[in-house]
């Protein structure tokens, strides 16, 4: 069956194409008895409004392109629900797409975003390079969040790495902890702010810093302890981890575990992000918390003020981020 269109509903209620449009619009100059008229027409059809073809008819597009850079990290789908709400407040349309961790599949996921013609895009912590960034940054505004960029048409939304690193070392040595290991987060562009705040904060209190390679996954945390397992013996041990990220944390314990090492009672770890992950119960992950909602507000905000107001100076919006005790840390055992 052919999709009904605005003729079908205006033939349906008796009325002009015009008017149908106007009330598809919500104008306000259609009277209640016409209004309703249209409205229960298009209902009878199943008729929905083009979005697409709404926004090439005004110039204007209500339509935001979000590119995940992984889906199955949760700390993406809690950024994406305060996009959402913020949407619907401002009376926009999300239309996401996905990249799968993989610079040549963000570029192309990009690709198709742009070619909806939206009226900004969000990238959420891409890898694509800095130079398709700013291709991209020329056909619609554009924000970053959880990357950062000096480019004057691009806005970006982070949050304090340094800092959220820093207060995780903190915390951890307040317990005794003094072998404290890094694992980072490798290409993403959050690891490095990390792996500074951590670097710092261990030569603060005159502790070597040591950092592993690893990526933010479970898989990579899993073979980033098991690699720790062939350099130290279980006397020296190192017993504290600072993780990459949450699922990175979570894979960490799973090898741990594997190894007969509890936490938090053997080793302490310590996550990033404060996800859904962190927060269940047999998880209880201690960990550093992002506003992550706020993060996804801030950058709707950020577009908006672009399409609406008019601003065309970058917004560098930074927020800070807390320590979040739960029970994968614990004192240093004598």
């Amino acid at each position: 069956m052919a999709r009904p269109t605005m003729e079908d509903v205006a033939a349906r209620a008796g009325v002009s194409r015009a008017l149908v449009s106007l009330v598809m619009r919500n104008s306000p100059k259609v009277s209640e008895h016409r209004r309703r008229a249209v409205l229960d027409a298009a209902k009878d059809l199943g008729y929905q409004p083009h979005i697409m073809a709404r926004s090439l008819a005004s110039r204007t597009s209500n339509i935001v392109g979000v590119l995940v850079s992984d889906l199955r990290n949760a700390f993406f789908a809690d950024v994406v629900e305060g996009m959402d709400a913020a949407a619907q407040e401002s009376g926009l349309e999300l239309i996401l797409n996905t990249g799968r961790r993989s610079a040549g599949r963000e570029r192309t996921a990009l690709e198709s975003l742009l070619s909806f013609r939206p009226g900004g895009v969000i990238l959420l912590s891409p890898i694509l390079p800095a130079a398709a960034i700013r291709e991209a940054s020329q056909q619609a505004p554009l924000v970053l969040v959880s990357r950062t960029s000096t480019v004057a048409g691009i806005d970006t939304v982070n949050d304090d790495g340094e800092a959220g690193a820093a207060l995780a070392v903190d915390h951890l040595i307040s317990l005794g902890h003094r072998r404290i290991v890094h694992l980072d987060g490798g290409g993403a562009f959050t690891a490095a702010p990390r792996r500074k705040g951590y670097r710092a904060a261990m030569q603060r209190h005159g502790l070597e810093p040591m950092v592993v390679a690893s990526e933010h996954t479970d898989s990579a945390g899993m073979a980033a302890v098991r690699r720790l397992l062939n350099l130290f013996s279980r006397d020296n041990f190192p017993t504290a981890l600072v993780c990459g990220n949450d699922f990175n944390a979570v894979g960490a314990m799973s090898a741990l575990e594997e190894a007969g090492l509890r936490v938090p009672e053997d080793v302490s770890v310590v996550g990033y992000d404060n996800t859904s992950l962190a927060a269940l119960r047999h998880v209880a992950l201690t960990t550093i918390d992002q506003p992550r909602t706020r993060m996804g507000r801030l950058a709707i905000e950020a577009l908006t003020e672009r399409l609406r107001d008019g601003r065309t100076a970058p917004v560098r919006r930074r927020v800070e981020p807390s320590l979040v005790i739960r029970s994968t840390t614990a004192a240093l055992h004598p």
